[in-house]
């Protein structure tokens, strides 16, 4: 059952843990293992096309697929709830969607406490991911692994929907990821030469030609290792064996909003109550654990439109992706060379509000489920736009199943639980439809599908939201940052009264970033990076010669 011997030991290779993985194997000066549930790599077939996400979303070879509880907040409905299993985690099945969110996330979380968060604090690290041409020196980076493009206009449409957000009073923005995010625009996105930039063929695979690092996948942690109050190795299955590993200096759980806190209660960390419903020992009490879930939540708008030449719908089925599958294949151009949500909005749901706090997704087709979760291009010719808050104050759960690791963790959401919730959901719909029925966009659209010019009140749209609302796959906030008793890691994401043991992943962002999280998450990988080889370099110095 005894493994090897490490100096660094990253549980999960996704959009934080890859990126910390690697970043600490740099050097050669320490011994790194990063551990993988999934066997898939970047090599996978439907990977590299940034719109293979359709063929990911419920794909169970690289996607966990969990389903929330039902819930009266959501209709009562179950929620899907994907996240990558394989390489490079969930960078490899989004959207390649690249959002950092605003100044305004990172200033929050530093005036609640976390030192070292604000935004300018972060934004070295925001900068160190990426290599782009777009903005300015002072806000982008241009050496960084991961490259960074914009969307192409493949449809007429695009310039008829940014006129019509300029005349609905929503400014173009030439850079959302620049000084401010408010306004219209294509969406930038981890894609370079019509492949995605994902934490797989960015950092991890060229990091594991380095001596020093040992990549590890198809192994399930299933419980961490303590002596007292140290955690010192990972107890992980691996082809049905159970195999363990030990860090001579730290571990760092990097499994994602839904499966870190998993794994901590597993090993007795959390609230001693729950623990005791599964018959865990426990070892550390810390009540914070899968508490304070956030994430977007949208239901998707949907318009017909009036004349032909502007959906891509027939791009995406029949001889019209035939089509596009062979020009891919030769040019690495087309519909299949960019991700899904090629448009992006950024609004005030009202004048008063400082920063945007909507946030709308916008593509010139339609989609419609097929089997399970599945998608596939609709025959209409048609186009969809989610728009939601971005800023979301309700919180949910994620907690133990059972006390089996392989059952998946209880996520319970509770969504529009809050006054300001609502009104700013229900502000996002009819946000979104003074943009088309703004011109030239109002002379394009036949009819309004969903949720259709019948509903009207702000309780039919509320309702329209709660029965057909999903999330938009930004967990975070289940292990949250802080100082407070239901912190779960303090500011250095070291977790609270152990030794040794550190959390990065979207489960330490104590509320949810305006916009898409794989980002911000390859940023906390970089910072936690940073903070270790610092602790490091500092201990060595404090070492009598």
């Amino acid at each position: 059952m005894t493994g090897q011997s490490y100096d660094y030991i990253v549980i999960g290779s996704g959009s934080a843990g890859g990126v910390c993985a690697a970043r600490l194997s740099e050097s050669g000066r320490y011994r790194v293992l990063c551990l993988e549930a999934g066997t898939r790599t970047s090599k996978y077939v439907f990977t590299r096309p940034p719109a293979g996400t359709v063929f990911l979303i419920d794909n169970p070879e690289v996607n966990w697929r969990y389903r929330s509880e039902p819930d009266d907040c959501h209709g009562g409905r179950a929620i899907y709830v994907p996240r990558g299993k394989m390489l490079g985690g969930s960078s490899m099945i989004n959207g390649t969607i690249y959002n950092r969110g605003q100044r305004l996330d990172y200033d929050t979380w530093a005036q609640m406490g976390c030192r070292g968060w604000s935004y300018d604090d972060v934004l070295p690290h925001l900068k160190a991911i990426e290599s782009t041409d777009l903005g300015e020196d002072a806000y982008r980076g241009r050496s960084g692994p991961v490259r960074v493009t914009e969307a192409a206009k493949t449809s007429p449409f695009y310039d008829l929907f940014i006129r019509a957000a300029v005349a609905a009073g929503i400014p173009f923005n030439a850079d959302y990821s620049g000084e401010r995010q408010e306004g219209v625009a294509m969406a930038q996105q981890t894609v370079a030469r019509g492949e995605r930039q994902g934490v797989a063929n960015c950092y991890l695979e060229p990091a594991a030609r380095r001596p020093n690092m040992d990549l590890v996948s198809g192994a399930e942690a299933e419980e961490l290792i303590f002596e007292g109050k140290r955690c010192v190795g990972v107890r992980y299955r691996r082809g049905g064996e159970i195999r363990e590993a030990r860090a001579t200096r730290e571990v760092i759980v990097s499994c994602g909003a839904a499966n870190t806190p998993k794994l901590l209660e597993l090993s007795g960390i959390g609230n001693p109550d729950i623990l005791a419903e599964h018959g865990i020992v426990p070892r550390h009490e810390l009540p914070g654990v899968g508490e304070n879930l956030r994430d977007h939540y949208a239901a998707i708008l949907k318009w017909r439109f009036a004349r032909p030449g502007l959906s891509l719908s027939k791009r995406g089925r029949g001889l019209g992706l035939a089509m596009e599958v062979l020009r891919y294949g030769l040019t690495r151009t087309g519909f299949i060379s960019q991700g899904i949500g090629t448009m992006r909005v950024f609004a005030r749901s009202r004048p008063e509000k400082e920063e945007p706090d909507i946030m709308m997704v916008v593509a010139p087709f339609l989609i419609e489920m097929k089997t399970g979760e599945s998608r596939r291009m609709s025959k209409e010719d048609g186009f969809f736009m989610y728009s939601h808050m971005q800023r979301t104050e309700s919180t949910g759960r994620i907690h133990l199943r059972s006390a089996d690791p392989a059952d998946p963790p209880k996520i319970e959401f509770r969504f529009l639980a809050t006054e300001n919730d609502r009104q700013t959901a229900i502000a996002a719909v009819r946000r979104a439809r003074e943009i088309v029925e703004s011109e030239p966009m109002a002379s394009a659209v036949a009819e309004e599908i969903a949720p259709g010019k019948a509903v009207q009140s702000d309780a039919e749209i509320l309702d329209f939201i709660r029965s057909a609302g999903q999330i938009t796959h930004h967990m975070v906030g289940t292990c949250r940052m802080g100082h407070d008793p239901m912190a779960v890691v303090d500011d250095r994401l070291r977790v609270r009264g152990i030794e040794g043991l550190r959390i990065a992943d979207a489960s330490i962002m104590p509320t949810v970033p305006s916009g898409n999280t794989n980002i911000p998450c390859m940023m906390v990988g970089e910072k936690c990076a940073a903070m270790l080889l610092e602790d490091a370099a500092a201990a060595l110095e404090a070492v009598p010669a």
